[in-house]
């Protein structure tokens, strides 16, 4: 039987960037990632952080609208 292959095994630690992301999707921009983006002054962050911020808000509407159309259509 021919002897078996090492594999030399990474020190990087694959579990921790992939820690910070929920399962479920993204992140909603609390106020603390909002008022830490102003704290630390960085204009391009500001905008990064607060484009999120619409993006999810528009998301949660959608899906709000979504819902309540369902919660209609189930008392008919």
């Amino acid at each position: 039987m021919p002897a078996r292959k090492t594999t030399k095994k990474s020190t990087k630690k694959a579990g921790k960037a992939k820690a910070a992301q929920p399962d479920t999707g993204p992140v909603p921009p609390y106020g603390e990632a909002i008022r830490g983006a102003i704290a630390r002054g960085d204009a391009q962050e500001m905008k990064t952080v607060a484009a999120n911020a619409r993006k999810w808000m528009s998301d949660v509407q959608s899906a709000l609208k979504q819902l309540e159309g369902a919660t209609k259509k189930s008392k008919k």
